[in-house]
């Protein structure tokens, strides 16, 4: 049994190496998150602001932040409450009404030398086929978007940058963008080994760990054997 103790050892080594070289490659993205407010809780938003077409009395989010993927996103805050948002906006035949939230997020978020405004809300009426950027464009403008059609600003703010991913030192690179996003949640959820995102490095242990296993077995019966 020394042998498999022996084997063991190296491979319990070898999965605390790989976990932490994941850990060490960390990364996130700075993004402006989508968010549907359902049953009185955020939900992250299944399609991007572009293509969403809310009902009227929705209540819909934006959350500028550091996230890692749509997992660990962090959600808008403040008041989230249609009726309240929209309390002074009264129905009109042939439009809806949307209460957005706005959250600009923290100083920790914010990217060098720029300050976030203080979060607000705002009811947008518009036609009944409105997506919620068109809503979001009658009460935030200017919106900026890359060519690729991710939402980047939202009033102006950030005033540049778009995406970008943060290493778990705080060094940035441009994030990998899809083609035809219209969220920036896509590049967080598009990530690659080339860009930070999920490395071949867990793939790799765990073939050393299989490996490794196999031939603890081989070997304690090769002894036994012998």
């Amino acid at each position: 049994m020394t042998a498999v103790r022996r084997a063991a050892t190296v491979l319990v080594a070898a999965f605390v190496l790989v976990a932490g070289a994941a850990q060490a490659h960390a990364t996130g993205y700075r993004y402006w998150s989508f968010w549907e407010r359902t049953g009185g809780h955020w939900a992250y938003a299944t399609q991007g602001p572009s293509t969403d077409r809310p009902d009227d009395g929705s209540v819909q989010g934006f959350r500028f932040a550091v996230s890692e993927d749509s997992a660990d996103a962090t959600r808008p805050r403040g008041t989230a409450d249609f009726s309240t948002i929209c309390a002074d906006t009264s129905a009109k035949p042939g439009t809806k009404r949307i209460a957005l939230v706005i959250d600009f997020g923290t100083a920790t978020d914010a990217p060098a030398g720029e300050t976030p405004p203080g979060g607000r809300t705002a009811c947008a009426r518009v036609a009944p086929e409105a997506s919620t950027a068109a809503a979001l464009a009658t009460v935030a403008k200017p919106l900026r978007y890359d060519t690729n059609a991710l939402l980047c600003a939202i009033s102006g703010y950030p005033h540049q940058g778009c995406g970008e991913q943060v290493a778990a030192d705080g060094a940035q690179k441009d994030a990998h963008k899809k083609k035809g996003s219209a969220s920036a949640r896509e590049a967080a959820q598009g990530k690659t080994d080339t860009d930070g995102g999920p490395s071949l490095g867990l793939p790799i242990g765990a073939g050393v760990v299989a490996l490794l296993a196999g031939a603890a077995v081989w070997q304690a019966r090769r002894r036994r054997n012998a």
